[in-house]
């Protein structure tokens, strides 16, 4: 038996689908987090911090660097990540 909930959209949607969906959302947020901490260590610490694994600001730098060069095509990409990011609140 599948159960559905009322969306405040009033639509119906499978219970499953927002466990699934707040999922997702966690993991991605623990995702951004180790990423933020590993970043705050490399800076302090230099780059032999050893449970990190790599160079994260060489890595964002590249990314920034890459979306630069690329201009409006680099620009649209950086807004969509921004999007895909950005938290959003209900309603």
């Amino acid at each position: 038996m599948v159960v559905y909930r009322e969306t405040e959209k009033g639509e119906y949607m499978p219970d499953w689908f927002d466990r699934a969906k707040g999922l997702v959302n966690r993991i991605t947020e623990i995702g951004l987090a180790v990423i933020a901490l590993g970043l705050v260590f490399e800076i302090l610490f230099g780059r032999s911090v050893p449970f990190i694994g790599g160079q994260i600001t060489d890595n964002l730098t590249t990314l920034i660097q890459s979306l630069g060069d690329n201009g409006l095509v680099g620009l649209i990409a950086l807004a969509i990540i921004l999007w895909l990011f950005q938290k959003r609140s209900p309603g």
